[in-house]
């Protein structure tokens, strides 16, 4: 059971920091976006740690993939689609469903991956221009 609370316990986090990263992307705060986009992946690579170790044996994770072109999108909508991911992730945790809970939470990943990648090249483009 504790395993089940600490992983519901940094899922929750991730989304609330997630929530703070759309508010602040809807503000133009782009120190607050990147500060709580970060946080919300360390919280969300903390809760797949956990559910690696639950998971050690399944081979199945390399399969799973985002859809093609999420950084099409823009940072809303995917922050938002990592956002309904981690609800679904809660869900199936609370109707016992660990591995469907294990691939919600893993896709969402490649989404705030993405957008952490994209922070970077913007940054280095940045200063690149100076």
């Amino acid at each position: 059971m504790l395993h089940y609370e600490k992983i519901m316990q940094s899922i929750k986090l991730s989304i609330t920091y997630l929530e703070a990263s759309i508010s602040a992307l809807n503000q133009k705060d782009g120190d607050c976006f990147a500060h709580n986009l970060w946080r919300s992946a360390e919280e969300l690579e903390y809760a797949l740690f956990l559910f690696s170790m639950k998971f050690q044996d399944e081979s199945d994770t390399f399969k799973w993939k985002p859809k093609s072109g999420i950084n099409k999108r823009g940072s809303g909508l995917t922050l938002e689609a990592a956002k309904e991911l981690l609800n679904e992730s809660r869900k199936s945790m609370t109707n016992g469903n660990w591995l469907d809970a294990y691939k919600s939470a893993y896709i969402a990943r490649y989404y705030l991956l993405e957008l952490q990648e994209d922070l970077a090249k913007k940054k280095r483009e940045t200063i690149k221009k100076k």
